[in-house]
């Protein structure tokens, strides 16, 4: 076996346990970070949350916008796969909208600097937009059609109109006069039947 072929195999191979451990440390550190700094925070403070160097970060991440597109798709699977966990872990179909719910407004209200970065010209960004649609809102319409057919909700929902009408109740959050889990809970307790 030639050393193209070791290689070969190499890629193809998935990343160890610890090294998705580690991935994940840094990509949780990074989004605290952002949480705190927004996407524009420096690497060494992302770095020292994460517990290494700057030069590992840029060893995975070699430009800024790797780094937050990583943080957001990690960010985004995080609520996907939340989804379908609180169908099976809440007491019925609407409480585990409410709790999903309330895990995309933390997601949203978080995210100091997103809107412009998603606006910009790389790619890369449009990419991720698609990827978040792509993936929450599957997940917000399986939440919709568990509750209505419970009867907990008006039948007929539209999750992509519900998660936009959030997004839009969330544009204020950085404004300590506003709350928008309120707002949020004002708008999802309107779904219920009477």
């Amino acid at each position: 076996m030639n050393d193209g072929e070791r290689g070969a195999g190499r890629a193809a191979r998935p990343k160890r346990a610890d090294a998705r451990r580690n991935e994940k440390n840094l990509l949780d550190a990074a989004g605290e970070v952002f949480v705190t700094s927004g996407v524009d925070a420096p690497i060494r403070d992302i770095a020292a949350k994460a517990g290494v160097g700057t030069a590992t970060i840029y060893r995975h991440f070699p430009t800024r916008a790797d780094l937050i597109i990583a943080v957001y798709r990690h960010q985004v699977e995080a609520c996907a796969e939340a989804g379908p966990a609180l169908l099976t872990t809440s007491a019925t179909p609407y409480a585990a909208l409410e709790r999903w719910i309330n895990l995309f407004v933390d997601f949203l209200v978080t995210k100091h600097g997103l809107a412009a970065v998603l606006q910009s010209d790389n790619a890369g960004f449009d990419a991720l937009h698609a990827y978040f649609l792509d993936r929450l809102v599957p997940v917000c319409a399986r939440l919709l059609e568990a509750a209505a057919a419970a009867g907990e909700i008006r039948p007929g929902q539209d999750a992509l109109e519900l998660m936009r009408g959030i997004g839009n109740l969330c544009v204020g959050a950085g404004d300590p006069r506003y709350d928008a889990r309120r707002m949020v809970g004002l708008l999802v307790a309107g779904l219920r039947l009477d």
